[in-house]
């Protein structure tokens, strides 16, 4: 069975169209995991027609110079002997720029199908490639295809299939004659052990004085000098080094190709050009991305919208009094449930666990997806069509002033759907520094899982019909916290350094596909369903263990029974007895009773549980975050509005869900960098919870000792933000980024 296999390898730049044409072959329907050894996710998916071909998604690249995990293991795995044929995809728009990869996959020796993508655009822009010339000058197929409009598909896998039988083409492409004079005496100093096929591959490497590949040949110590001695000869007769006289050769070669192969129409400016004259614009893209951002957040969360609808649907009719249907009534799933217990004669002790644990923390998370899938419609289609690509591109010029670089922005934008996302695509960041400091600070945006957080704080602080602008209000705070950390972080030696360079695509803007619209939506939203019954149903086992156990009259056991039926006998809890030990922490921030400490310690598991907790501490049925008694009793608990804005920016930056610290310890491969970043975290946010509720106070002519600290505290953070960079911060930092390429090859 294994041997009638035929594995495809799938590679390209990123944003040249890769993943919808993935989503198009496989359904989606493939593993995801990681590569061995590194962190860099691994997609591969059998085809959708033929369940004998499996497609391997390789990461999106520029090159296979081994400098960052995505070059490194997607050179690995083409080297690997695994796959029997490449689709190498190129950006057929971008023809010029995409050829560079395309040159070295061609190099590597496998049998590669040239897999033009977005034809209809190019005959849109007027202009033609020969793909018979092109093909030729390759030394590979060539076929044109549309991943977003379904066309050349077809053709494309007959032709790969055609290709992986066949033997490996001779590599037409050739550089100066005086450069291949120099690798064809390398090549002659390989050993016998490199097979044919890859040793011009392996003498370009070589000639670069790649190490990996170096390892790999593991030529004799005579060859090794020998070839140090011709690449040596080769630099001083190029006056050049010779990573920068291959790159050189690539180029060249490229320019006859789009001049054999490629005829442009006269020149005239495109939709996106034109599009992007606005949004990228040094003075109006930062401000189009904030009402942009401003307006997805508010849509989503917005009384009148679909998804409020949907949620008090769900809310008050399934997980509530039950509805209608076709003129039948039928019960809510917590009354069929209740039914049920109440049948098979189930103990008191078990229908609290079920309903009160089970169903209840379940059902408060499975409530709030009609507002969670609005808000993925919306970020997905601006993420397809093209648009979050500009806004990595418009805030690289803002990133790069605090020290960080707009690839840092890029895994911010995945976490405003969820955090796990976000923190593993902190791995395309090649600097070590860069990428430590983005896994801390990516969180610090709120995911889907905190607007049921954020609708409860909008209720308590300003009352329905009014909140509208709060939900974007606390999205702008998390880019704040990231913007400030970049700022104090970068001025510390833990992570002092130039930021790294950025080099993005920017694909046309078009209408996304609607199946891989619906995919990118259904991938999110499952995710959450999956943690709903999973991470949170685990921990709302827990936390109804924790407060429906205590120790009351000296007796411990089930409180609801022990007590005679007291209303109030969660006072006597465990999770009360938690609550009041810890709850002096946050006594400046001004919230300090076991119901609130008890809300943010849940909140640690999944920040979704705060609400849910919040709602059977207080007593109240609606765990939404929507219901106006539940903003009345959970405004109750806090003094002032400053001590609840408090609340809700500690629990809004703090340390994320159980889910994304594990995945914090995966990317940092480090119990110590992971708690350092835990650690930062959660001291930021109580910081940031201090200024709010001190100064709030004073505001309100309130004065005390922790005033005092809170001044204190803002003028150090005043400081260590405005003092001019500390010349130390540049020293050797050329070396530094040697070093982590280095360790990463």
């Amino acid at each position: 069975m294994a041997a009638s296999q035929l594995h495809v390898a799938l590679a390209g730049n990123p944003n040249c169209g890769k993943t919808t044409l993935f989503n198009l072959l496989t359904g989606q329907n493939g593993y995801v995991g990681n590569w061995p050894g590194v962190t860099v996710e691994k997609k591969e998916a059998r085809l959708s027609s033929d369940a004998s071909v499996i497609v391997t998604d390789l990461p999106g690249i520029y090159s296979l110079s081994p400098y960052s995990p995505e070059e490194v293991v997607s050179r690995d795995y083409l080297m690997s002997g695994e796959p029997d044929v490449v689709i190498q995809l190129l950006d057929a728009t971008n023809l010029e720029r995409n050829l560079y990869l395309a040159l070295q996959v061609v190099e590597c020796g496998l049998p590669v199908v040239v897999a033009l993508n977005m034809a209809d655009l190019v005959e849109k822009n007027g202009d033609k490639i020969d793909t018979d010339a092109l093909s030729k000058r390759l030394g590979a197929p060539v076929v044109m295809i549309s991943a977003l409009k379904n066309t050349g598909i077809d053709e494309l896998i007959a032709t790969a299939k055609q290709a992986a039988g066949a033997k490996n083409a001779v590599l037409e492409h050739k550089f100066d004659s005086a450069i291949e004079d120099v690798l064809d005496k390398i090549e002659a100093l390989l050993p016998a052990s490199v097979p044919a096929a890859k040793r011009r591959y392996y003498a370009v490497k070589l000639f670069e004085r790649d190490e990996a590949a170096t390892k790999y040949v593991n030529p004799t110590k005579e060859a090794a000098a020998t070839i140090d001695q011709i690449i040596a000869q080769c630099e001083a007769d190029c006056d050049d080094d010779a990573e920068s006289i291959i790159a050189g050769e690539r180029y060249a070669v490229i320019a006859h190709i789009m001049d054999a192969c490629v005829k442009k129409a006269p020149a005239k400016m495109s939709v996106s050009e034109k599009i992007d004259r606005v949004v990228t614009n040094r003075i109006l893209g930062l401000p189009i991305f904030v009402l942009i951002m401003w307006a997805v957040y508010s849509i989503a969360t917005s009384a009148d919208a679909f998804g409020t609808a949907g949620t008090d649907w769900v809310n008050d009719c399934l997980f509530g009094d039950g509805f209608e249907l076709f003129g039948m009534a039928f019960p809510s799933i917590p009354g069929a449930i209740e039914g049920m217990l109440a049948a098979a004669g189930a103990s008191e002790l078990v229908t609290s666990l079920v309903l009160d644990g089970i169903v209840a923390g379940v059902g408060a998370v499975l409530g709030f997806i009609p507002q969670m899938f609005v808000l993925f419609v919306l970020l997905s289609f601006l993420e397809d069509c093209g648009y979050l690509a500009r806004v990595a591109f418009v805030m690289d010029r803002v990133f790069r002033r605090f020290g960080l670089s707009g690839k840092s922005f890029i895994p911010m934008l995945v976490a405003t759907g969820c955090g796990v996302p976000g923190v593993l695509a902190t791995k395309t960041i090649e600097n070590e520094k860069d990428r430590r400091m983005t896994v801390i600070t990516t969180t610090f945006i709120p995911c889907g899982a905190k607007l049921p957080v954020i609708a409860l704080l909008m209720g308590a602080l300003v009352g329905d019909g009014e909140a509208g602008w709060i939900s974007p209000l606390f999205y702008f705070l998390g880019v704040a916290a990231v913007i400030v950390s970049g700022v104090m972080l970068k001025k510390t030696k833990l992570f002092a350094g130039r930021p790294t360079p950025f080099v993005m695509e920017l694909p046309a803007y078009h209408f996304p596909s609607l199946r891989s619209w619906w995919l990118h939506i259904w991938e999110r939203v499952s995710a959450y369903i999956k943690k709903a019954f999973t991470i949170i149903f685990a921990s709302t086992v827990v936390v109804w263990f924790l407060m429906n156990f205590g120790v009351y009259e000296g007796a411990f056991g089930f409180l609801p029974e022990i007590t005679g039926g007291l209303e109030e006998f969660t006072s006597y809890s465990i999770l009360a007895m938690i609550g009041t030990a810890v709850g002096w922490i946050f006594i400046p921030l001004g919230f300090s009773s076991w119901e609130t400490t008890a809300m943010s310690i849940s909140g640690l598991v999944a920040k979704e549980n705060l609400v849910g907790i919040a709602s059977t501490i207080l007593a109240v049925g609606d765990d939404t975050g929507l219901s106006p008694e539940l903003w009345q009793a959970f405004g109750g608990l806090f003094p002032t509005a400053g001590a609840i804005a408090a609340f809700g920016a500690f629990n809004l930056l703090c340390a994320p869900c159980f889910a994304a610290m594990g995945t914090i310890r995966a990317q940092m491969n480090s119990a110590k960098w992971t708690a350092i970043a835990i650690g930062y975290e959660c001291g930021f946010a109580w910081i940031v919870g201090l200024l709010i509720n001190q100064f709030y106070l004073l505001a309100q002519g309130v004065f005390s000792l922790w005033t005092i600290v809170a001044i204190a505290v803002a003028a150090l953070l005043l400081f260590q933000i405005f003092r001019p960079m500390p010349r130390w911060a540049w020293d050797d930092d050329r070396a530094e980024v040697k070093a982590a390429a280095g360790a990463t090859a």
